[in-house]
């Protein structure tokens, strides 16, 4: 019967050179544990990914992971116990020491559930070490340390100033929850993915440590803290309310829920404008899975309607979101096209464990839609082939390149959030409810579902082929095979067969076909996939598209030129293309009266599948690229979305986009260092001080300013160059009293006043020059904004230091 369901390296072996006996546990003996906190997903080990892009992904993966230095990943968390470490602490994001460990734990434990031994080793040493910490912790550190377990940076003063409620030494660290948070989802995973008892014993202590620290805080004070990013802290102790019942753990998830969010959301209010990305996704996470647990309606609508205007409003065509880590607004959205900074991997990786919470409660295809989107042209993606390295930021702006990452280097957030990616992509082919199994994804595969004692195949090239079968090898059981019914077929284009025979199919696209019957041994089914290419719009940018090809975006290699930094090195800013902008106007551009025409003219390339040309007679400033799948554009400048223009509309167009590209360029040119004021990454990397300031947005542009006496400053580079300027942008309509010095170093350069000073709604750059005799021998200097008494400094929306022109 078939019924139609409706869903819209270094010392790599320190420990045994150490004769540390190390327990192995036998997968068999934890074939459930995965689903002690997620019940409708199948352990890692009864998904076996077979040959195919993904599984050489997974084993690229970990290559590189077996490169890293445990030791060096567990020195932040020995120094901060007491203890001595066993090597030197990774550089680069000194003041996030810790964070990365986390990540690597939760790499080692998805990879050992998967049968790998050596990150099975790798994995027990660490929660040996990390117990050791914990238990140093509860003895050097008995006022504030009990249960603690983490790496920040002078983690006595940190959780003191937080025990006590004054928060300045909180404020002044960088992230110390979000820091944290990550080894507690390490913790949680070494219990979730292999069942490791003493892991889960170490989570739960930790848990309780976090509901010590923060007892003495009133509500206020709570949700000002949660104002600094703290990563998914109320998703881990909502995780240790399932694992123990405790309802404590569901109290002090709520109390870390950021009522900021939390109540738009619950509403379904849209209040993500110029909000860092990343923070938001976690709290979602936590909203969904506090909302699963609880019943609490409020907390799973504020997961559901954060989703659905996140992928509806914010994503773009391979599934990443926001420019410079932020959500822009409507307004702000052709940045995608002009900053370099693009979607961050970090959140994607978040929102596909977002949409694999909200699928566990109702399983709808369209989460299985995004989430095949984002696995294959983000995910996917930001994998270097020949080392292993991860992507940070994706540029979407034409002719730009992605930088990757090195092993032992770069120890940036997506470099932890890549380390799991990669080996959890079998980890939503397939789930379960009842006696119900979902095939969600179109991967080459083997499952063996053995509670029930079913097993089947998967077998196919998808998405180089259209069509994927299934072979039912072992069948004990009578259930339901609910077939994804992707929306990218068109409407009655799908075509099943179970042993040959066809079976009925009425519903639509985004949907499940339910094929229920008593499943032998031998069975096959065997499901055509047509696809055909489509355009889909930059959000808010109707003049730029991209072309999929099914649920594969279709990009252009363009050039190898001046690929700076392509492997990044341990640099502050590694992470950020610092090649040369090539002009926008000088992009190639589509020509099409009739962009639905555009798809039907795309010319197939013999005997390379998902390969295309546009037909030449289509482009201006035409180049020979072919298109194909992002996914396989690696070390090579590209297009991932075009503009495009009717006939009437291209001159006009363009001769304005060139004269404003130009001065673009030129001030990129004269720049040795800015800052974007405001916004957290580039305040971090320009070592920002501040005292009575704050920031805030304005015309879709972040902003600083000080008040009363207040300050702030950063550090900014010169290159050892005189004859400099800063060059500084306020807004033109600011109202109240503005009147401030600026400093260079200890001496100032001027006493501004903007009060009233121009009453015009646009922004100005003001240029001050600066005497040679303030930078001369300086390879850095210190630009200071000092409010004067009862006044304002600033608002300041963006600094350049620029060379003469």
């Amino acid at each position: 019967m078939v019924k139609s369901i409706l869903h819209k390296a270094g010392k790599t072996n320190t420990w045994l050179s150490a004769g540390i006996f190390i327990v192995f546990f036998c997968l068999a003996e934890n074939a459930q544990s995965q689903q002690r906190l997620y019940p409708n997903q199948f352990n890692l080990s009864e998904v076996v990914l077979l040959d195919g892009p993904f599984k050489h992904a997974r084993d690229l993966n970990i290559q590189t992971l077996l490169k890293y230095n445990v030791d060096r990943l567990l020195a932040p968390y020995l120094k901060e116990a007491g203890l001595s470490p066993k090597d030197s602490s990774y550089k680069n994001w000194e003041g996030l020491d810790g964070h990365i460990g986390g990540h690597y734990l939760t790499a080692m434990a998805i990879n050992a559930a998967t049968g790998n031994a050596e990150c099975k080793e790798r994995m027990l040493y660490m929660i040996a070490e990390l117990k050791k910490c914990q238990e140093a912790n509860a003895k050097n550190h008995p006022s504030w340390g009990v249960g603690y377990v983490g790496g920040v940076p002078d983690s006595k003063a940190v959780w003191t100033s937080v025990q006590t409620g004054d928060m300045k030494a909180f404020r002044a660290a960088w992230v110390p929850w979000y820091n944290v948070h990550k080894m507690y989802a390490g913790l949680r995973d070494a219990w979730n993915y292999t069942g490791n008892e003493e892991a889960k014993d170490i989570f739960i202590k930790f848990c309780d440590w976090a509901i010590n620290i923060t007892s003495g805080l009133n509500e206020e004070q709570m949700q000002n803290m949660l104002d600094i990013e703290h990563g998914g802290m109320n998703e881990v102790l909502a995780d240790a309310y399932q694992a123990t019942g405790d309802k404590k753990y569901l109290a002090a998830a709520e109390r870390f829920s950021h009522r900021m969010l939390l109540n738009p959301m619950s509403e379904g209010k849209d209040n993500l404008d110029n909000k860092h990305a990343n923070t938001q996704v976690p709290k979602a996470i936590g909203f969904a899975r506090i909302g699963e647990l609880s019943g609490d309606d409020k907390y799973k609508n504020a997961g559901n309607f954060f989703w659905q205007t996140v992928t509806d409003n914010r994503t773009l065509a391979f599934g990443g979101n926001s420019r410079r880590e932020f959500f822009p607004s409507a307004a702000a959205s052709t940045d995608f096209i002009n900053d370099i900074e693009g979607p961050e991997s970090c959140n994607s990786s978040n929102m596909l464990k977002l949409t694999e919470d909200l699928f566990r409660t109702n399983p709808s295809a369209k989460y299985a839609d995004y989430y095949e989107r984002t696995m294959y042209n983000h995910i996917l993606s930001t994998q270097n082939p020949d080392n292993g390295g991860y992507v940070y930021f994706t540029p979407v702006r034409p002719r730009s390149y992605r930088v990757y990452s090195a092993p032992n280097e770069a120890m940036w957030c997506c470099v932890g959030t890549g380390m799991e990616n990669h080996g959890k992509y079998n980890e939503f082919i397939y789930t379960h409810q009842h006696d119900s199994l979902f095939v969600n994804l179109f991967v080459a595969s083997a499952l063996n579902w053995k509670e029930k004692g079913i097993a089947l195949r998967q077998e196919t090239a998808f998405p180089y082929q259209e069509q994927t079968k299934l072979v039912i090898t072992e069948s004990a059981s009578p259930f339901t095979l609910m077939i994804r019914y992707p929306f990218w077929v068109k409407d009655g284009a799908l075509k099943i067969t179970v042993n040959g025979k066809a079976v009925s199919i009425n519903n639509h696209p985004s949907s499940y076909i339910a094929v229920e019957r008593k499943w032998k041994k031998g069975d096959v089914v065997e499901i055509t996939l047509p696809m055909h290419n489509t355009i889909e719009h930059l959000p808010n940018v109707p003049n730029y598209i991209a072309i999929m090809h099914g649920p594969v975006l279709l990009g252009a290699k363009t050039g190898t030129e001046d690929l700076k930094g392509l492997i990044a090195d341990d640099s502050r800013w590694g992470h950020i293309a610092s090649g040369e902008k090539l002009p926008i106007d000088k992009a190639p551009i589509i020509i099409e009266d009739d962009l639905n025409k555009l798809t039907t003219e795309l010319v197939p390339v013999k005997d390379k599948p998902l390969n295309f040309t546009i037909p030449a007679v289509k482009l201006e400033n035409p180049v020979d690229v072919t298109l194909q799948p992002f996914y396989q554009i690696h070390d090579a400048r590209y297009m991932m979305y075009w503009m495009a223009l009717s006939n009437n509309g291209y001159k006009s167009y363009i001769d304005s986009l060139s004269a404003i590209e130009k001065q673009k360029i030129e001030l990129d040119k004269l720049t040795i260092d800015f800052v974007a004021p405001g916004e957290q990454q580039p305040e971090v990397d320009h070592a920002l001080q501040s005292e009575k300031s704050r920031t805030g947005n304005n015309q879709d542009q972040m902003f600083r300013q000080a008040f009363n006496n207040g300050y702030f400053s950063y550090n900014m580079a010169t290159n050892n160059e005189t004859g400099l300027s800063l060059m500084i942008r306020y807004w033109g309509a600011e109202w109240g009293d503005n009147k401030f010095d600026i400093y260079i170093d200890d001496q100032k350069l001027i006493t501004e006043d903007n009060s009233g000073r121009w009453n015009q709604s646009q922004f100005k750059e003001i240029i001050y020059r600066i005497p040679d005799s303030m930078i001369k021998n300086k390879d850095h200097i210190r630009v200071k904004f000092q409010a004067l008494e009862g006044a304002n400094a600033g608002p300041v929306y963006y600094i350049r230091l620029l060379r003469p022109h």
